[in-house]
């Protein structure tokens, strides 16, 4: 495979040895490590080995850009089944090399052996050229919150191939998503506070640098609305839905442009994988049109805890709740014992929810998602498998939640 992984100006000594040598200009090496898993983290039937190998280098890239380092090397290890062509694994080496030049960095070496399903983990190492790292607990009140790329795009590639709609343009932002890497050092030389690459979602992403800084993180929904691409999309997916299975005793999917624009809105709240960087900067600081402003980060003081809220500058702004599930009210309460029941009757693959009794936050009911999924399957944004992520943060206040399900809050919340 070294052939198609050439060396890069910094490599002193690369692929073929038993380590490699890496010159590091700074004195500092950034480091972060990645998995990526058949069947968890792709379908070998839906992403090509140059897929792969896009997505397997971008994640560990955007990391290294996150931190507002300039990414320098990967180191991948490779296990794949004994009965895999060697084409493909050439194959996912053109695509490493090919996401590696993107970010102006090189594979320098890695290791195989054999496994059943393809696995491949890959380290990223980066160069701070002389900056101060971007951690996440940077953050303060008065921060403006900023976005550099796309935010949504990935999940409604997702959605669209599970559709089986693949020729839709978004597909391929799903199988190889491109994140803005040098937006990461110009962040830090912007004098950025806080910085994360949007892997796991807006929501989730920016609620790790909430709780790492002690901030309430509030975004503003006018500049989260999805655009024509992601809405046309929705009327694609929504339209291939024609065979959904119906929760016994609940209303079906709600009809409408409403419930197309929610589902829109969920892909740009909770998608994730988009690998786009989102990042704390200083009031006042003017930013370049890449970074678009979406939020304001505001003390933690007087709140049960940080978190990240979504409001909406007018009320006629607000979003409806899908039929049969209720909406919260003023006082942050759920409104109604149905709504578990109505949230497990959402998906058609069987959605099981679990109340976990009261959250702090705001006095509501907390819920734990989890879908049941076998090997291989295809997993959508909204839902949670084998590591049951607890999304109790995220809808506890009752104002936003992965699962598309509540309205923005007006300026009285």
């Amino acid at each position: 495979m070294s052939a198609w992984l050439p060396p890069g100006p910094r490599t002193l000594v690369g692929i073929g040895d038993d380590a490699a040598v890496l010159a590091v200009p700074d004195g500092r090496v950034v480091a972060t490590t990645d998995f990526l898993l058949e069947g968890r983290h792709f379908r070998r039937d839906w992403s090509g080995p140059a897929d792969i190998g896009h997505k397997a280098a971008a994640r560990s890239l955007a990391d290294l850009a996150a931190m507002g380092a300039e990414p320098s090397a990967l180191l991948v290890a490779l296990a794949a089944p004994p009965g895999l062509p060697v084409s493909w694994a050439c194959e996912l080496a053109g695509g490493l090399a090919a996401e590696c030049a993107r970010a102006g960095a090189h594979v320098i070496g890695g290791d195989t052996a054999r496994a059943d399903q393809v696995l491949l983990a890959v380290t990223g190492l980066g160069d701070l050229a002389g900056r101060a790292p971007v951690t996440r607990s940077g953050a303060a009140p008065g921060d403006l919150v900023a976005v550099a790329g796309p935010l949504g795009h990935a999940a409604a590639g997702l959605a669209l191939l599970s559709a089986g709609l693949s020729a839709d343009p978004l597909v391929a932002e799903h199988l190889r998503p491109a994140p803005p890497y040098d937006a990461g050092p110009q962040a830090a030389d912007l004098g950025a506070t806080a910085m994360i690459d949007v892997s796991d979602g807006l929501l989730a992403d920016l609620g790790h640098v909430a709780a790492a800084s002690g901030v309430r993180i509030d975004l503003a929904s006018a500049a989260l609305q999805p655009g024509d691409r992601l809405l046309a999309a929705a009327r694609q997916v929504f339209s291939a839905r024609t065979d959904r299975v119906a929760c016994p005793g609940a209303p079906g999917p709600p009809p409408g442009e409403d419930a197309r624009r929610l589902e829109a809105l969920g892909w740009v709240l909770s998608g994730g994988e988009d690998h786009s960087l989102a990042a704390t900067f200083p009031a006042g600081t003017r930013l370049p049109p890449r970074w678009r402003v979406i939020g304001l980060v505001q003390s933690g003081e007087g709140h049960p805890g940080p978190g990240v809220l979504a409001s909406s500058s007018t009320a006629s702004r607000e979003p409806k709740p899908p039929a049969g599930i209720t909406s919260p009210d003023r006082s942050g309460r759920s409104g109604g014992p149905r709504l578990a029941g109505d949230l497990a009757c959402l998906d058609a693959g069987g959605a099981h929810v679990d109340p976990l009794g009261r959250a702090a936050d705001r006095g509501a009911a907390a819920l734990d998602v989890r879908v049941p999924a076998a090997a291989g399957t295809a997993v959508r944004e909204r839902d949670v498998v084998a590591e049951d992520r607890p999304l109790a943060a995220y809808v506890a206040d009752g104002s936003h939640s992965s699962l598309h399900l509540l309205g923005f809050r007006g300026p009285a919340w």
